[in-house]
């Protein structure tokens, strides 16, 4: 009797868990089958301890995170920035610039560097405050040790990859910055 009852009571479980383990994979918090998911979400880590999947070093992917997934437009603003700040080239002469919260700890705790799994995002605005590209740098380990593993994205207001992977201008400019991991805007120290 009793090994009937943990069958039934193991069985009634996994009714009431599978939908939202369903729902869950389906919204793409959760791998359901790796053998079906896209190519680009299935290189996948966590982020920092932030316990969020990060998507793979390639512009869709890191794109569709940033506009869905997570969307940017709910972080927080990197600190020392304010919105509609005044920036300058490549940029945009107004600018918003969010980080993630594995970026805003680093900035928090003067880590010295972002971890794996960082983002920082700086929209672009004209003068007239008309949209402009959104650019990205995405800390992710191993991808161009070169260039502190950033991996740069910049899309316009289309939603179309402009730039994508290790573009030498972004790299070049961010240089100036290696002492403080590549970061231009705030200190990490």
């Amino acid at each position: 009797m009793n090994r009937r009852f943990s069958r039934i009571l193991l069985l009634g479980l996994c009714a009431l868990l599978l939908p939202a383990a369903l729902m869950a994979a389906e919204k793409g918090m959760m791998p359901a089958n790796k053998d079906m998911m896209p190519a680009a979400k299935m290189d996948t880590m966590h982020a920092g301890g932030m316990g969020m999947m990060m998507p793979a070093a390639e512009g869709q992917a890191l794109l569709d995170h940033i506009t869905k997934t997570d969307p940017y437009a709910k972080w927080d603003l990197m600190p020392g920035t304010q919105k509609m700040r005044v920036g300058r080239e490549p940029h945009g002469t107004l600018q918003n610039v969010y980080v993630n919260k594995a970026a805003m700890k680093a900035f928090k705790d003067k880590a010295g560097a972002m971890p794996d799994g960082a983002i920082i995002v700086k929209e672009s605005y004209t003068p007239d405050k008309k949209p402009g590209a959104v650019t990205v740098m995405y800390k992710k380990k191993g991808f161009n040790p070169e260039a502190g593993d950033y991996m740069w994205l910049r899309y316009g207001p289309d939603m179309k990859i402009q730039v994508q992977g290790k573009p030498a201008p972004c790299i070049q400019c961010h240089t100036q910055a290696k002492a403080n991991d590549f970061v231009i805007l705030a200190p990490l120290k």
